[in-house]
C-alpha cells in the first residue's frame, strides 16, 4: 500500500454532523464537517490517552471533541481546548494530530494521505464529463474481501470478460475473437496506462440496458489505471452512446477494500418532461446492474491465490492481453522507488503487539517535529524489477 495519493473517504451525501471513523491503509481516520460544512480528515487517535476521536462529537466551533477527556481538535488537527488545564491556558504545540488535505469532488470526499507539498501531489483522476448537461452520474460503494491491487488488475484485464461476464462475452464459444485482440494505447499519463479494444459482445438481455446497445456485435471498451488505487473503464455501446465508470478504491487493509464507483452515462438519460422521476428510476436500475456485474467479478476474485500480488512477476505466466496489468505493476515499482510504499509487516507487527500506533504523515510534518505519534514506517526504496517478456500467443 502506498501513501502520497488521494483516497476516497466517504460519499458526500453520507457525511452529516456526526464524526465517522474510516480505515484506509490499515490506519484509522476521523472525518467530519467543520462549522462551515467543509469536510475535514484527521488521524483518529487522540494523542492524550489514545481514544477514538470518531467516537466523540462535532462541536459548534467546528472542532471534533474527544469522548474521553473532552480535548477539541480543529480541521487543521490543532488542539484548541484541554478542559483539565482550564479555558485560559493555551494547549502545548505538540497537542496536535495529523490533518490531511481534502477535496470534495464527484460526490466523494477525498483525502490526500501523505506529506507531499501541494505542488508535488499526484492529482485525483480527472472526470471531464462530470456535471455537464449531456451526462448523468451516480455514486455507489461496496466492500470486497480481497486486496485492492488484485481488484485494479481485474479491471485492467480484457480477457476475463469472455468467461466472467455473460453479457460481455460468449462464455468461451468464440475464443478466437480474443486471440488477435488489439490493445490500443489510450490515455497514458505520468500516473498510469490505459487501452481501448474492440470486443465481440452478445446482445443484452436486460430490457433496460438493451436500449443502450440493441444488438450484439463489435463494441469498443477499455480501461486504465491512475495511481495505485484508481481506474477508469469506458464502454462505448455505439458512436453516440457510452457509459464511463471510475473506481476510486480505498484499501482498508491488505485483504479488504472499499470501492467507490462513479458511473457516468449519456444513455438512459431523460432531460425534459418526466425526466427527474424517470432518471431516479433509471439511476436505481443502472446501479443494480453495476452491482450485479461486480458480483460476477467478486465471485471469481474471492478464490484467487495468492491473496496478494506475487513478489516476483515470474510467478505468474503472463500473456499479451495482460500488458496493461504489467504496466500497472511498473508504476507501483516507480512509487516504491520514490519511498511511498508502506512497510505493512512493521505496521502489522506493531498492531499485533498492541503497544504502538502510527500515523500516516501529513504535510505539516515537514514544518515541525512537534508530534506525539510516530510516522508509519515505509519500505526502503529499491530499483524497479526487471520487466518480464510476455509469452507470445500461439
Amino acid at each position: 500500500m502506498y501513501m502520497n495519493f488521494w483516497y476516497p473517504v466517504v460519499r458526500s451525501e453520507d457525511l452529516g454532523k456526526t464524526p465517522q471513523k474510516v480505515r484506509i491503509l490499515a490506519h484509522d481516520f476521523v472525518v467530519f464537517r467543520d462549522e462551515q460544512g467543509k469536510p475535514a480528515v484527521l488521524s483518529d487517535t487522540c494523542i492524550h490517552r489514545g481514544a477514538s476521536l470518531a467516537a466523540g462529537k462535532c462541536k459548534e466551533d467546528g472542532t471534533v471533541q474527544c469522548p474521553y477527556h473532552g480535548w477539541r481538535f480543529n480541521a487543521q488537527g490543532q488542539c484548541t481546548r484541554i478542559p483539565s488545564i482550564g479555558s485560559k491556558t493555551k494547549p502545548p504545540s505538540r497537542a496536535r494530530v495529523d490533518s490531511y488535505p481534502v477535496q470534495e469532488k464527484y460526490g466523494i470526499v477525498f483525502a490526500f494521505l501523505g506529506d507531499l507539498p501541494e505542488s508535488e501531489r499526484p492529482p485525483i483522476m480527472e472526470v471531464e464529463e462530470h456535471g455537464t448537461p449531456e451526462w448523468r452520474h451516480t455514486v455507489i460503494t461496496f466492500d470486497i474481501n480481497y486486496n485492492y491491487e488484485r481488484s485494479i488488475e481485474n479491471g485492467l484485464d480484457p480477457a476475463h470478460n469472455e468467461y466472467v461476464h455473460p453479457t460481455h462475452g460468449h462464455q468461451g464459444t468464440r475464443e478466437d475473437s480474443y486471440t488477435m485482440m488489439e490493445l490500443r494505447p489510450f490515455k497514458n499519463t505520468d500516473w498510469g496506462y490505459g487501452f481501448m479494444a474492440s470486443f465481440d459482445a452478445p446482445p443484452l438481455k436486460n430490457p433496460i440496458m438493451r436500449r443502450a446497445r440493441p444488438g450484439g456485435g463489435k463494441m469498443e471498451a477499455g480501461s486504465g489505471s491512475h495511481g495505485p488505487n484508481q481506474i477508469w473503464t469506458y464502454i462505448n455501446f455505439s458512436e453516440k452512446y457510452s457509459m464511463h465508470q471510475y473506481m476510486f478504491e480505498a484499501p482498508i487493509d491488505e485483504t479488504h477494500t472499499r470501492v467507490f464507483l462513479l458511473n457516468e452515462r449519456n444513455v438512459l438519460f431523460f432531460k425534459k418532461g418526466l425526466g427527474t422521476r424517470l432518471n431516479k428510476w433509471l439511476d436505481k436500475k443502472v446501479n443494480e446492474r453495476n452491482v450485479f456485474i461486480a458480483a460476477q467479478d467478486i465471485k471469481v476474485m474471492n478464490e484467487v491465490q495468492p491473496r496478494l500480488t506475487p513478489p516476483s512477476r515470474a510467478k505468474e505466466l503472463m500473456m499479451p492481453a495482460d500488458k496493461c496489468i504489467l504496466q500497472y505493476r511498473d508504476k507501483l515499482d516507480e512509487f516504491e522507488a520514490k519511498g511511498w510504499k508502506l512497510d505493512m509487516a512493521a505496521i502489522q507487527a506493531a498492531r499485533a503487539r498492541g503497544d504502538t500506533i502510527f500515523a500516516i504523515p501529513c504535510p505539516a510534518r515537514r514544518e515541525t517535529n512537534a508530534w506525539v505519534l510516530d510516522e508509519a514506517p515505509r519500505v526502503a526504496p529499491r530499483q524497479p524489477e526487471k520487466q518480464v517478456t510476455l509469452q507470445a500467443a500461439g
